[in-house]
C-alpha cells in the first residue's frame, strides 16, 4: 500500500463522500458511490497516461507535495458536469429493476461525481478551469495551509464511514475491514501530502495511481457486499 503516497490529493476526502452517499441509498453497493465520487481522477489518470492532460512535478514538489495539472477534459467545470450526467444516465439504466427508485439513485451518482468537483475546486490552487483548455481558473488553494485542508479531509472520511457504517447490513468483519481500507487511505493521503518523496516521473505517478483507485474501488465495493445476498428491492 506504500504506492499510495504518490496517489492524488484529497483521495480520501471523495471516498469519504461516496460513504456518505452509500448511507442515503442502501440499495446500491456503496462501492458504486466511491467510484463515482473517484472517476474525476480516474479519467485524470487514464487521460495522462493517453496524453490527453498533463501533470508536471514543479522543483518545490519535494516541499509543496503538489503537482501542477493541465486537465481541462476530467477536472474542467463543464467537463465535470458532462461526466456527472454520464454517469447518472448509466446508473439510471443500469437500475432498471428498481422502478422509480433509478431516479433518485441516478441523481445521487451523479451527485458523487460532482462533488469531486467541488472538493478540488476548495483545495486546489486556482488551476481548475471552467471549460476549455485557456479558460479561466478557479481554486480556494486551501492546501496551502495543509493542517487545516488535512483536518477538512480526515473529517469527511470520519463523518462519511460513520455514516454509511451506522445500520448497514455488513457482518461485523467486514464493517472492520472496510473502515481499515478508509483509515489506511486516509493515512497514506496525508503522507503523500506532507512527507513523501516525489514519484520518479509523472507517467510512473499517473500509472500507479490509476492501479490504485481500481483497486481501492474494487475493494470497497467487494467489502460492502451484504449479508443475505443481493441488495432488497425496497428502501431499508
Amino acid at each position: 500500500m506504500a504506492i499510495l503516497e504518490k496517489e492524488s490529493p484529497m483521495f480520501a476526502g471523495h471516498m469519504g463522500v461516496g460513504l456518505a452517499l452509500g448511507r442515503a441509498e442502501r440499495r446500491v453497493n456503496v462501492g458504486v458511490f466511491i467510484a463515482a465520487g473517484l472517476l474525476l481522477d480516474l479519467l485524470l489518470w487514464l487521460f495522462v497516461l493517453l496524453g490527453w492532460e498533463t501533470v508536471t512535478l514543479p522543483a518545490d514538489f519535494a516541499r509543496t507535495h503538489q503537482p501542477e495539472f493541465i486537465f481541462p477534459y476530467s477536472h474542467g467545470l463543464l467537463a465535470a458536469v458532462g461526466w456527472s450526467a454520464l454517469a447518472g444516465a448509466a446508473a439510471f439504466a443500469a437500475y432498471g429493476r428498481l422502478g422509480a427508485a433509478r431516479m433518485r439513485i441516478a441523481s445521487l451518482v451523479a451527485a458523487a461525481v460532482f462533488s469531486h468537483w467541488l472538493l478540488d475546486a476548495l483545495v486546489h490552487r486556482p488551476e481548475m478551469p471552467l471549460a476549455s483548455p485557456g479558460s479561466a481558473t478557479v481554486g480556494g488553494g486551501l492546501w496551502q495551509n495543509m493542517p487545516i485542508a488535512m483536518a477538512v479531509e480526515a473529517a469527511i472520511v470520519v463523518v462519511g464511514l460513520g455514516l454509511f457504517l451506522r445500520g448497514c447490513r455488513l457482518s461485523r468483519r467486514k464493517r472492520a475491514a472496510l473502515a481499515m481500507l478508509s483509515l489506511i487511505v486516509l493515512a497514506f493521503t496525508v503522507v503523500g501530502m506532507t512527507m513523501a518523496p516525489p514519484p520518479p516521473s509523472a507517467q510512473a505517478m499517473a500509472a500507479s495511481s490509476l492501479a490504485v483507485l481500481v483497486l481501492v474501488c474494487a475493494l470497497a465495493g467487494w467489502l460492502a457486499r451484504p449479508l443475505g445476498g443481493p441488495w432488497p428491492t425496497t428502501r431499508r
